[in-house]
């Protein structure tokens, strides 16, 4: 993700997930972000002050005494689009609560005014104590937002309770949604689809196609980023789930539709992403079918089209997304993607070619054509899908407006 032209501080504490932060350090400074980086005495025990350097390319704060760096700090607390404080340790919160200054660390957040973002990480009891918690709480009350703890295996062991510090990627989503979240999207409803779905022949074999879900799970997160609340219902994908993003999994057509129908009578915006499949089997077997020498021969019959049986709630803006694969008689696709938009009342439809190299399932990229009710069809080049997420929702972002 994007972090182009933005001023982010990361404050390290000392605790054993300081090696988390050096990889957060990086992935923000590959994503465009100037990075300054502020150690406590004891994180400069688990990670040198060199290391940062290396990863950001800027010179590491570790003490208010450092020379020529005086008020450094203060510098520091203005400046930074956000302040990250990861991890975030049971000491460090306790200070910050307390509104102590007494390392470079906690003056800089006393002096902070802008948002902080802070990754709790310590020993699972130290979390669950009611000291820390009611740190956190005092902290949240002044406008700290919080990711994790997570639960996980801890540097003394495996644990069933919260105290393992978020992953960076957890940690890269909800600093992009501080910074990116639009006024456009704050409190919106958006359901997004995605994904194939299984139709079974028995037990054990299913009719599906390629569909990784790919698209979908990037306009799911990508939505999330602008600040609107997002549901995404997925079928069978091996992607990670979107940070902050709801999901229900799903396995055929119909368990979709059911979904959909449920969902959308809260929703500002459907985007149906998804690839389920259009045929089903008449007559599934109970049992699994024996192989047999010869052909088989299966009846299918149509699955629920989701779209051209949908109550929409007035005001939900509907994408809709036609996967096409013109043959010799040419042509791009357009007319017939206009008269999908039609026929299902759509508000925008997503055309893409399914035989288009880099295009279509299973890849990281896509090239679309976005058509609207009225206007000129855009049509983009390659992208990754990431992407063309932004691009599907900087036009529906319009129709919001």
């Amino acid at each position: 993700m994007s972090f182009a032209g933005r001023h982010v501080l990361l404050g390290v504490s000392g605790g054993i997930a300081c090696y988390k932060s050096c990889t957060l350090a990086r992935r923000l400074t590959e994503g465009g972000a100037a990075v300054d980086v502020v150690l406590t005495a004891s994180a400069a025990e688990f990670v040198r002050p060199v290391t940062f350097e290396a990863l950001t390319g800027r010179p590491v704060l570790t003490s208010l005494w450092q020379p020529d760096r005086a008020l450094a700090h203060i510098a520091l607390a203005r400046q930074p689009d956000l302040a990250i404080v990861a991890p975030a340790t049971a000491h460090l919160l306790a200070r910050a609560a307390l509104g102590l200054a007494d390392d470079v660390l906690t003056a800089l957040l006393l002096a902070r005014t802008g948002p902080v973002l802070a990754a709790p990480a310590m020993n699972d009891a130290m979390y669950a104590h009611a000291a820390t918690r009611a740190n956190v709480k005092a902290l949240a009350a002044r406008g700290w937002h919080f990711v994790g703890p997570d639960t996980g295996p801890l540097a003394e062991g495996p644990s069933e309770r919260p105290g393992r510090m978020s992953e960076p990627e957890v940690l890269l989503a909800a600093a992009a949604r501080l910074l990116e979240q639009r006024a456009p999207w704050l409190g919106k409803q958006v359901v997004v689809t995605a994904g194939p779905t299984r139709e079974h022949l028995d037990p054990i074999r299913v009719v599906t196609n390629p569909s990784s879900g790919r698209m979908g799970y990037a306009i799911a997160a990508a939505a999330h980023t602008r600040g609107a609340d997002v549901v995404l219902v997925s079928g069978p994908s091996d992607l990670p789930l979107p940070f902050g993003v709801t999901t229900h999994r799903v396995e055929t057509t119909a368990d979709m539709q059911r979904a959909v129908d449920g969902l959308v009578k809260h929703a500002n915006v459907l985007v149906m992403a998804a690839a389920p499949a259009d045929y089903r089997p008449a007559r599934p077997a109970a049992g699994k079918r024996p192989r047999a020498s010869g052909a088989l021969t299966l009846e299918l019959e149509a699955t629920p089209d989701i779209l051209a049986s949908l109550k929409r709630p007035p005001g939900c803006l509907v994408v809709g997304f036609a996967l096409e694969a013109p043959g010799a008689e040419g042509g791009n696709g357009v007319a017939q993607a206009q008269a999908k938009l039609r026929e299902k009342h759509l508000d925008y439809i997503i055309l893409n070619n399914a035989l288009e190299p880099g295009a279509g399932f299973e890849v990281t990229t896509n090239r679309v054509t976005i058509i609207g009710k009225s206007g000129t069809p855009i049509e983009l080049p390659l992208l990754d899908k990431r992407d063309v997420a932004e691009r599907i929702l900087d036009a529906v972002e319009q129709a919001l407006t």
